[in-house]
């Protein structure tokens, strides 16, 4: 793993993986409602923190439930609304939410590790350079995503990780923050 990048401004994209860093994952099954919906500690005020520092926040998510026939994507439009309100209540934003809603068995389906989001992200966002931007996630498939767009990952959480995808390692999203210089 190498050190943590320095003179991080608002020229910098903090891309962000939803389930299990920002909130709660359900194991084998899928946040449908907002109901379901529950922040990890410290969410709202880190993102707070973040939106001080980054010119962008952007969340990327796969969300096969929609193509599993679980849910919708007008309830996942209803969560992520929500969720923005939140965060604009704690004095943060989250810019855009890029998901995929293909079934992983999908064959060439837009889902993490694959680079498509980030692709998405700067096409709508043509100001964003990869070489200037931190994924953070809780999975390989994160990591592997960040890396394929040539970005610095950060791994949350207790995954086990391929090292040479994880540049970084914290415990969660809000003690990502005391690595940036004051």
């Amino acid at each position: 793993m190498t050190g943590f990048p320095k003179n991080i401004d608002k020229s910098w994209t903090l891309f962000l993986d939803r389930d299990g860093v920002i909130n709660k994952r359900i194991y084998g099954g899928y946040v449908q409602h907002w109901e379901s919906f529950e922040f990890l500690p410290g969410v709202p005020e880190s993102l707070a923190f973040f939106s001080l520092i980054f010119g962008r926040i952007i969340v990327i998510t796969n969300q096969q439930g929609i193509g599993k026939g679980i849910m919708n994507e007008a309830q996942l439009q209803s969560v992520h609304r929500k969720m923005f309100a939140e965060v604009e209540k704690a004095g943060g934003k989250i810019d855009a939410v890029f998901y995929c809603p293909d079934m992983a068995s999908k064959s060439g389906n837009c889902r993490k590790p694959s680079a498509f989001m980030a692709l998405k992200a700067k096409k709508r966002f043509p100001e964003i350079d990869f070489s200037k931007s931190i994924m953070v996630g809780d999975a390989e498939s994160d990591m592997v995503f960040g890396k394929s767009a040539g970005m610095f990952t950060v791994l949350v959480g207790n995954e086990t990780v391929s090292s040479e995808v994880v540049d970084f390692k914290t415990r969660d999203l809000s003690s990502l923050a005391v690595y940036f210089e004051k």
